[in-house]
Formats: structure tokens, C-alpha cells, sequence
């Protein structure tokens, strides 16, 4: 991940309604949601959706897959280690100890 790239997944993230949308599309794992569930879980129109959705992967913080007619849409956690890994990158100034418990949460397998 570069400056470029973390500021895109900032913006995407920095309203309310994509941050709703991303945070329960963190929420549902490996599952995902369709978008109607989304819409319907947060109470947002379908158009409104759409547009907030595709800012969302075009800052690669999510990924869809077509399932018939519908959508399914994914967090995308190998995206998400990336920018959390970015923002740590020089953790701590030389006393790894503090960022250690903060690193291994990122590591993790989710």
C-alpha cells in the first residue's frame, strides 16, 4: 500500500453511510451480503447503495462476486492488513513493545 492508495481508502471511508457499509461487510466474513441486504440491514435506498458501493472497490476496500443476478459484496481484508500495515509501518519510534499487541491483531487470520 502507498500514500496514494490510503488516502482513496480514506475518502471512501470518511462517510458515514460507506463506513456502515464496510464495517458490516467486515462484520459478515467470508459470507458477504448482497447489496439488497445491505440496503435493507442500513436503511439505504438502492441507488444510494450502488454508488457508495462502487466507491468502496474502487479504493479496493471491497470485492463482489455475481451470483445470478445478484452481487455479492466482500470486505477485503488482504486490502484492509495492507492499510493497517501502511499506518504502523514505523510504529512506536523504536520501542516495538507498545505496537506489538496492535500488529499481532492485524496479523491475524480473519
Amino acid at each position: 500500500m502507498d500514500t496514494s492508495n490510503t488516502t482513496t481508502a480514506f475518502a471512501a471511508l470518511s462517510q458515514q453511510t460507506r463506513l456502515d457499509i464496510f464495517r458490516l461487510l467486515i462484520k459478515s466474513g467470508a459470507d458477504g451480503k448482497l447489496s439488497g441486504e445491505i440496503g435493507k440491514i442500513l436503511n439505504v435506498k438502492q441507488n444510494t447503495m450502488s454508488a457508495n458501493l462502487s466507491i468502496l472497490l474502487n479504493a479496493n476496500l471491497v470485492k463482489n462476486q455475481r451470483q445470478g443476478r445478484a452481487i455479492r459484496y466482500y470486505a477485503n481484508f488482504e486490502a484492509l492488513r495492507g492499510l493497517l500495515s501502511f499506518l504502523m509501518e514505523d510504529c512506536c519510534g523504536g520501542t516495538p513493545e507498545i505496537c506489538t499487541p496492535i500488529i499481532e491483531a492485524i496479523a491475524c487470520d480473519c
